[in-house]
């Protein structure tokens, strides 16, 4: 479970990280936004980028597991919606695999549970609460929690391009 947790979640913070500090950053990252329709840009890439961040680094360490998980899911379903539905499922043509095998993966840990080296373990086993970071609980609030935040965004801010003719 650790090396899963810290190669998925790892992953997920490398792809933040790229949208603060890579090649053109935030700026960078606010016009793509801007482009697929999810407005206001410099908003949804600050949003993204920490999120990924966040939900990556919190993956990794098994920290509060099913809430990190939740924001894979929320990220996963947005990415797949706005970027990669139009192209199928397969990543080979930029299709909807990916995310999903991200997002999947990621509430699979969160019902298993984190594991016993994780912070999760570390700080909750033996408590009460401890029952609520896997299980049943883990994929409740993992899909849920994430399929609520990713739908909400998707409601809220995403105004698709108008498609041209060359489009």
């Amino acid at each position: 479970m650790l090396i899963l947790r810290v190669v998925l979640g790892l992953t997920m913070a490398a792809h933040g990280y790229n949208k603060f500090f890579g090649p053109g950053g935030l700026k960078g990252t606010a016009g793509w936004f801007d482009s697929i329709g999810m407005r206001p840009g410099s908003f949804h890439a600050r949003v993204a980028a920490t999120c990924e961040m966040a939900a990556g680094l919190g993956l990794a360490a098994g920290l509060l597991t099913p809430i990190p998980a939740a924001g894979f899911v929320a990220l996963m379903l947005v990415a797949a919606w706005t970027v990669h539905r139009p192209n199928g499922f397969f990543i080979v043509k930029e299709g909807w695999e990916y995310n999903l095998v991200l997002g999947a993966s990621a509430v699979g840990i969160a019902t298993i549970g984190a594991g016993r080296l994780s912070l999760d373990h570390l700080l909750f086993s033996g408590t009460a609460f401890y029952e609520y970071l896997h299980g049943w609980w883990g994929l409740i609030i993992s899909l849920g929690l994430g399929l609520a935040g990713g739908i909400g965004q998707l409601l809220i801010f995403y105004r698709p391009p108008a498609k041209t003719e060359a489009s």
